[in-house]
């Protein structure tokens, strides 16, 4: 493809009230041109991220049929966010976004169409609202483990943490 593949961190500070918007090409999957260093994709996780999920970690690429049975070029990256995403690492379409496991409840899932992530207020870290059990937690369901891909059982081995946390705004003079 001649590209190759990061993704960038979350925005700062984390109090969410301090910086509106989407706070764009953070918690962002680029896709950069070897030899120019242009970006020809860039693929935003987690919109104006509350939680400090930044999406840094391993880019695992491969070669999948898709359901078609049409063999793509893949990129497949674990989040701290707790899910699971997948592009087509030549055009930056995605192409699933899946939760880890259940527990996952920042958001409810991710609409395939527009790649935005439909949140769920209840776990949001706005200044008048005392969250709990937020899941995952700050240290993310995938932080800096390393993960593989076996070609032959088409299968991806991941370390993922467990861990859920409580948001308690407080104002300091």
């Amino acid at each position: 493809t001649n590209l190759f593949y990061y993704g960038s961190g979350n925005p700062a500070p984390w109090n969410e009230t301090m910086r509106p918007g989407d706070n764009k090409w953070t918690m962002t999957i680029f896709g950069r041109d070897i030899d120019t260093g242009e970006a020809k994709f860039g693929y935003q996780k987690t919109p104006h991220d509350e939680w400090d999920y930044a999406g840094v970690n391993v880019m695992m690429l491969s070669e999948q049929k898709d359901k078609t049975g049409k063999l793509r070029k893949l990129l497949t990256h674990p989040d701290r966010n707790g899910i699971v995403y997948t592009l087509d690492r030549e055009d930056g379409t995605l192409i699933s976004a899946d939760k880890l496991d259940d527990t996952v409840n920042w958001v409810k899932q991710v609409d395939l169409k527009t790649g935005i992530p439909v949140r769920d207020p209840e776990f949001a870290t706005r200044m008048d609202h005392k969250a709990t059990e937020i899941c995952p937690s700050a240290m993310g369901y995938h932080n800096q483990g390393h993960d593989s891909y076996d070609p032959e059982k088409q299968l991806f081995f991941m370390g993922i943490n467990h861990i859920c946390m409580d948001w308690e705004p407080f104002m300091l003079p």
